[in-house]
């Protein structure tokens, strides 16, 4: 194999651990409630089609702050990430994910859109869980891997009521959303993050 192919297939392979990583920070910053890590995934002239929300980034993100607000516990795990290049600078990303998300009786009628049951309790929670894939659409524009358009593909949903803080003892170590989770916090100590 001469030097040259080699060079392609090891710049091809780097942008492939570029755009899964933009995948993982997507989930990381709607898990930690992070608005800004999440549109930084994002093109600023990208457009997400998220099922509910449709249209562009400003308003997406938007909508997720005030959709997360009475979403106490989310966990977006990413997984069979199938990348397609179709120009050295774009791809089609097809891959697969499993939401897990507590909301909160604050939600109040909202949590019907999440736990088809009649009727929910006042105080109750609803643990949520979505399966599906996210189809992206990822340019590398001034060097940098971004999505372009996501759509997001639904192939299940699962609602079941549940008390506000998930059952979780008091001596474990809690994830938080408010910029205090533990992983934050030691990124900050490291030098690899700033408080917010």
């Amino acid at each position: 194999m001469s030097s040259a192919m080699t060079n392609e297939r090891l710049a091809r392979l780097y942008d492939r651990i570029e755009i899964q990583e933009l995948l993982y920070r997507y989930a990381r910053g709607v898990d930690r409630k992070d608005w800004d890590a999440v549109r930084a995934v994002y093109h600023p002239d990208a457009f997400d089609d998220h099922g509910n929300y449709k249209g562009d980034i400003d308003g997406f993100i938007a909508s997720l702050q005030q959709r997360h607000a009475h979403i106490e516990q989310s966990m977006h795990v990413i997984a069979n990430c199938i990348i397609e290049f179709d120009t050295p600078d774009s791809a089609l990303v097809e891959s697969y994910f499993i939401t897990y998300q507590r909301v909160l009786p604050s939600a109040g009628d909202a949590r019907a859109n999440y736990f088809l049951r009649e009727p929910l309790a006042d105080d109750e929670a609803v643990q949520g869980q979505a399966i599906g894939r996210y189809a992206d659409r990822v340019t590398r524009r001034d060097g940098v891997w971004r999505i372009e358009k996501r759509a997001v593909i639904y192939e299940v949903y699962r609602g079941m009521p549940t008390i506000p803080g998930g059952r979780l003892r008091d001596n474990w170590t809690i994830s938080s959303r408010d910029g205090r989770d533990p992983l934050e916090l030691l990124r900050i100590e490291l030098g690899l993050g700033e408080a917010r």
